[in-house]
């Protein structure tokens, strides 16, 4: 329907007087009649793309329907940036991709070819390889979402971020200095929670007096897949303190480049975010098995047709005197044959043949230049200035916050694009005191605090991260993580996968977490469930529990991430933090001298790798985080009763230390999981299947903490993990 009345809409347009090629396609316009031709070409390409992705549908070999008809005035954006404005996209952004292409100096079939490749999941689509059909290109400064929804914009916030940044840092970031970072979305999507973060975000730093130089884009066809947008609501909700809103008819070439000019320059010049709200239909569909006459009236599907994009551009051609129908006609067949035979051709392209194959981005990891970069420290006059003369490594043995905090101090003066984040981690120091000292050392543009916005705070992570920055973002307590959990399973972690690490986002995200605190209970500050972290591929989770390993592993993380984009998860036992002592009052047992520079290489913790705790073999207790404390203690009091025991620290929760964990189980044939974490969906089930899947034959056993959240005070007691009934369950597997 929607080719059929373009072709007979273009048969009745009326030539108009001639303008000439360097003139405003019309009066008051500033768009040039030969900008005007150029992007109706880019346009009729994205329209031209979406048939040919049903047609591919219907030859059962394309994967990928919906498409971007309706809203190709996106081209205008395109057109009013420069082609290294980082962008993140809409997925209905099909004219302002191959739009950038062309401003990046690619011929117009490569960008064809692109989305192409995308929609039959080629390998050799040139971002995403073959997993998903995504908007995205690193020569084009175009980052691939992965999200149907609004989850990119706190990244895009982040990106924004950087860039001024970076130059505060006067660290070589991957976007120029007066780069502006725009994203786009839909009208649905401005009332998710990560939508409204972003906007939340942008205004609240504008409001204090920061750069944020971002544009979003709202592409408003007034429905989102069935249900309708209410007439005024983006408008409403876009008007916001500190960020200038601009409209336009997104159906109108000249309109929405004149105001996408008038917002890209507003936001390039004061460095503040813009909103553009650009009117748009949506044509075809939400996808290709989606019947719009089941919930639109016919009369509504005849007023967006008469607002077709792609007509009305073509309109504005021809009465410019700039062409004629027969020509456009003639065109858009001579068009449509070129897509669809590229098309064809894209059918034939091998695709991703085997698991490695899918899998190959998801994580990559050279443990040999982690090892070597992780004992990296700044120049000796550099570490003495940093510490005031006083060198941690010549302190008294350190608590486990202690030690967290010199190794931050430690990695920011090594590594000059490294930034420490979070609520009130800047003066005060944390809730804990693990950040003390830092901003006073360093800055506040390498140490500050945020809003409270765990969503916010993680994308910033990831903007920093994808703009080569290095972000040490720290969440409060592992509860308020599951209110942005998607920021690092939708976002952070995917986008190695979909971009085949042409788009690394490295972080460390530093959590204190788990239970047992004393003096103060309660769920939101004692949580033990990490089982949505464990389900993350790719995604590296370690869990130090004495001062020297956190010290160690932080920098393993920190090395990972820069020199391999990982997104690292750094939980940190609360109930540990300040503890000295192991067996009893003043034995100073948790305590731990700081390892100089000149051993940091001897003392690396790959990831990965376990730390075994004496040689016994009777028993193996396998734990971690709080529960080598409470292990070792009923350790010793076995080992009086005459059984031989041997405690494994896992440390690592993601990637499991799964040869360890063997060699250690085999010592003794007889293992005893300590998981302070739930019953269901905890560690102890994740090391369970690896001992079975790896023909373990011996003795297996487990005590967990109850399927409970953890209550007030000593209720606690009821539900978690204790020492007793880690003895009580040691004893029962060696009698």
């Amino acid at each position: 329907m929607v080719e059929t009345h373009f072709v007979q809409a273009v048969e009745t347009l009326q030539t108009g007087p001639a303008r000439g090629p360097g003139d405003p396609v019309r009066e008051g316009a500033t768009l040039t009649g030969e900008q005007c031709r150029t992007l109706y070409q880019r346009q009729l390409d994205s329209r031209l793309l979406d048939i040919a992705a049903r047609w591919l549908r219907e030859q059962d070999e394309g994967f990928y329907t919906i498409g971007s008809a309706g809203h190709e005035g996106n081209a205008a954006v395109a057109a009013a940036l420069r082609p290294d404005d980082p962008a993140l996209l809409h997925y209905r952004s099909g004219a302002f991709y191959l739009t950038r292409s062309e401003q990046a100096g690619r011929l117009p079939e490569q960008g064809i070819r692109d989305v192409l490749m995308g929609l039959t999941a080629a390998a050799e689509e040139p971002i995403a390889g073959g997993r998903h059909k995504v908007f995205g290109h690193p020569e084009l400064a175009v980052i691939p979402q992965t999200s149907t929804i609004a989850s990119h914009l706190p990244r895009a916030v982040g990106v924004a971020f950087a860039i001024e940044r970076a130059r505060a840092l006067d660290t070589a970031g991957l976007w120029p200095d007066d780069a502006i970072a725009v994203c786009s979305f839909g009208d649905a999507s401005v009332n998710h929670a990560t939508a409204l973060s972003g906007f939340n975000t942008a205004a609240y730093a504008t409001y204090q007096g920061q750069r944020v130089p971002i544009l979003f884009v709202c592409e408003d066809n007034g429905i989102g897949i069935s249900v309708r947008t209410p007439r005024g609501w983006v408008e409403a909700s876009a008007r916001r303190p500190g960020i200038e809103y601009f409209a336009a008819d997104g159906c109108d070439l000249a309109s929405a480049y004149d105001t996408a000019v008038r917002a890209v320059e507003h936001v390039r010049s004061h460095r503040t975010p813009a909103f553009l709200h650009l009117s748009t239909v949506r044509l075809m569909g939400h996808a290709g098995s989606d019947v719009e006459s089941a919930y639109r009236t016919q009369r509504e599907l005849r007023a967006d047709l008469a607002r077709d994009p792609l007509l009305r551009t073509a309109r504005l051609l021809v009465e410019a005197g700039l062409t004629t129908p027969e020509e456009l006609l003639r065109r858009y067949e001579l068009a449509r044959e070129h897509v669809l035979r590229i098309a064809l051709e894209t059918t034939r392209l091998p695709r991703l043949r085997s698991a490695k194959e899918v899998m190959e981005p998801i994580a990559p990891h050279d443990a040999d230049l982690v090892a070597k970069i992780s004992p990296v420290a700044a120049e000796s006059a550099v570490r003495e200035r940093t510490f005031a003369g006083t060198l941690p490594e010549s302190e008294k043995p350190l608590t486990l916050s202690q030690s967290i905090n010199r190794t931050l101090a430690d990695a920011l003066a090594v590594y000059p694009e490294m930034m420490v984040f979070g609520e009130d981690v800047a003066k005060k120091g944390g809730v804990y005191g693990v950040t003390r000292g830092l901003q006073k050392r360093f800055g506040p543009a390498r140490v500050f605090d945020t809003h409270l916005d765990e969503q916010a705070i993680l994308g910033l992570a990831l903007g920093a991260g994808v703009s080569r920055l290095l972000p040490v973002p720290e969440i409060q307590y592992l509860a308020y993580l599951h209110n942005a959990i998607d920021q690092i399973r939708g976002e952070a972690a995917t986008l190695s996968f979909f971009s085949q690490g042409a788009y690394p986002n490295p972080m460390v995200v530093r959590i204190a977490g788990y239970a047992y605190q004393k003096g103060f209970g309660g769920h939101f500050h004692n949580d033990n469930a990490i089982a949505a972290l464990r389900d993350i591929p790719g995604l590296i989770i370690a869990s130090p529990s004495r001062p020297d390993d956190a010290s160690a592993m932080l920098r393993t993380c920190l090395a990972a991430a820069r020199t391999q984009g990982s997104v690292c998860v750094f939980l940190e036992p609360i109930a540990l933090y300040h503890t000295r002592d192991l067996f009893e009052e003043g034995d100073g047992g948790w305590l731990a001298p700081y390892a100089p520079p000149s051993r940091w290489a001897e003392t690396h913790v790959p990831i990965g790798g376990a730390r075994s705790y004496g040689d016994g073999r009777d028993l193996t207790i396998v734990t971690f985080g709080n529960g080598v404390r409470m292990s070792l203690r009923a350790a010793v009091r076995l080992t009086q009763e005459g059984f031989s025991c041997r405690v494994l620290d896992l440390r690592w929760l993601a990637p499991l230390p799964v040869a360890d964990l063997l060699r250690a189980a085999e010592l003794t044939g007889k293992v005893l999981i300590a998981d302070e974490t739930r019953h269901s969906g905890g560690v102890s089930e994740g090391v369970m299947a690896e001992l079975l899947d790896a023909g373990y034959q011996g003795q297996v056993a487990r005590v967990t903490s109850a399927d409970s959240f953890v209550p007030l005070g000593g209720a606690a007691d009821h539900v978690l993990l204790s020492e007793e009934e880690i003895e009580q369950a040691a004893r029962k597997l060696l009698s």
